[in-house]
């Protein structure tokens, strides 16, 4: 004889935090970035000639919003894996070091481990695409080649790497205890 579950109990299950598998975190997230990061990617292009040094007219003005999205497409997915895949692994570790309580600052953590990881693809992505927008280069395979063959080599693609970082892990540490907090009320 089974029973039907409680009230309590279906409550209960409910606040039960679920680890989300690592693929699942991988594909959505993947899915997610590369979908945001694409459509508003004009937008991108526009702000990137606002701000350089040449003036928006030179730096391409209106034409070609599109220049550089390759790198952009290239990098979203595997940045946008990389940080659900990292924030949906911190979580049960750090829930297992709080003794299994749930506390916003583990999804603040986690999102910041998150936001380290995403860095790696991120940034080396941003170069490239910042460049191409501004025409420095024509095309995605001579960006990669003009940056990579500069002074500093390799690391060029990193430059900005812990600024970009201490932009992104504010808004992370904010934002992603509030989602959980509402995925749980909604």
């Amino acid at each position: 004889p089974n029973s039907p579950p409680t009230m309590a109990e279906v409550e209960m299950e409910a606040e039960t935090p679920q680890a989300t598998p690592f693929t699942l975190a991988m594909i959505a997230g993947g899915c997610a970035g590369t979908t945001v990061d694409v459509v508003l990617y004009p937008l991108d292009t526009l702000k990137t000639r606002l701000q350089s040094s040449e003036g928006f007219i030179k730096a391409g003005g209106f034409k070609g919003v599109y220049n550089g999205v390759l790198a952009t497409a290239l990098g979203a997915a595997p940045g946008a894996a990389m940080f659900f895949s990292a924030y949906e692994g911190m979580k049960p570790v750090l829930l297992k070091a709080n003794g299994g309580r749930e506390h916003w600052l583990q999804h603040s953590l986690a999102a910041s481990a998150g936001e380290v990881a995403a860095c790696l693809v991120r940034v080396p992505t941003a170069v490239v695409t910042q460049n191409m927008q501004v025409g420095q280069y024509g095309s995605f395979m001579e960006a990669v080649r003009g940056i990579a063959s500069s002074e500093a080599g390799s690391a060029s693609f990193y430059r900005g790497f812990w600024t970009t970082v201490a932009r992104e892990i504010p808004f992370s540490f904010i934002q992603f205890p509030l989602y959980e907090r509402l995925k749980k009320i909604w």
